[in-house]
This record gives C-alpha cells, sequence and structure tokens, in this order.
C-alpha cells in the first residue's frame, strides 16, 4: 500500500471481451493492489437491459459512472492504490473518473473486433450479451490523449507486463 497522497488508481478500460477483467485482476495481484469490476456496480436495472440486448445510454451510465467516482475518492482518500476494470467507452465518462489527473492513469486495451467476437462467443456466466458488441463499437471513443493504448490481441502476460511497466515508470 502507498502511502496517503501517492495512491494510484489504474482504470483498465474498453469494450466488453477485451480482457479489462482478467488484464485487471492480474495488474492488481502484481502491483498489491485491490481490485474493482465496476460490473459489479451496475444497478440491477442496468444488468437486465444488458440481459436482454438492450445497449445502455448515457442516463443508465451516469448513476453507475458517480457510484465508480466515489469508489475512486474512498481508494484515493484511504491512500490505498487499486485497479478498476470499467469500460469507460467515451471521453466524458474517462473525465468523469478523473478525481485527481496525477493519480488516476487510463489504459485502453485496445482490440480487434474479430477477436473480441471470438472471445464473447466462447465467455460464459457472464450477464452482457455478446449482441452488444456492435453498439459498444459504435460508442466507443478511442483516447487521443492521456490515455496509454495497450494491445490486447497477445499474450495476457504481455498485455499486464506492458501495463506494470507504464505504472512502474513514474511511480
Amino acid at each position: 500500500m502507498k502511502e496517503r497522497g501517492t495512491a494510484t488508481v489504474a482504470v483498465i478500460f474498453g469494450v466488453s471481451g477485451c480482457g479489462k477483467t482478467e488484464i485487471g485482476r492480474r495488474v492488481a495481484a502484481a502491483c498489491g493492489w485491490s481490485f474493482i469490476d465496476a460490473d459489479d456496480l451496475h444497478t440491477p436495472a442496468n444488468i437486465r437491459k444488458m440481459q436482454a440486448g438492450e445497449p445502455l445510454c448515457d442516463s443508465d451510465r451516469w448513476p453507475w459512472l458517480a457510484t465508480l467516482r466515489e469508489r475512486i475518492e474512498a481508494e484515493l482518500n484511504a491512500g490505498r492504490s487499486a485497479v478498476l476494470a470499467c469500460s469507460a467507452l467515451k471521453q466524458v465518462y474517462r473525465d468523469r473518473l478523473t478525481v485527481d489527473p496525477k493519480r488516476v492513469r487510463f489504459f485502453y486495451l485496445k482490440t480487434p473486433s474479430a477477436l473480441l467476437e471470438r472471445r464473447l462467443q466462447g465467455r460464459r456466466g457472464h450477464f452482457f450479451d455478446p449482441g452488444l458488441l456492435y453498439s459498444q463499437l459504435q460508442t466507443l471513443e478511442e483516447p487521443t490523449a492521456i490515455a496509454s493504448v495497450i494491445d490486447a490481441s497477445v499474450s495476457r502476460e504481455a498485455v499486464t507486463a506492458a501495463i506494470r511497466a507504464r505504472l512502474t515508470s513514474v511511480e
């Protein structure tokens, strides 16, 4: 755990199937930080929509993003570092999560759509309807600044190492 004021929250983001949760867990374990899965913080109404194959709209996401921001603030205020796995598809969503630009770092898992489709078809036990991938790709605003872009088509180990290297380069 870092001292208060030096804590960091690494936000691993991208569309469904890019590996946010698995990579987030791996980075958190490698760093000795806590892990937060934004999917666990969706409202029951949001989960029902996604299970039914309905894409979320901004009005569905704003309360969820407020909850995520509160969680980031709590971690930073307590002096704890964490990894947050979150779609954060639009820049305005990432702006909302940026509690402190020096202590909230963004890592975009860029993944080819064909690979995303294969991963989602093979995924079991998740509420996200794979048919929603297209709507997420349409909503996605790839980062133009601030976020580190990580090629998520390589091995999980390589993705984890790339994020760790970027995190430790400024610690």
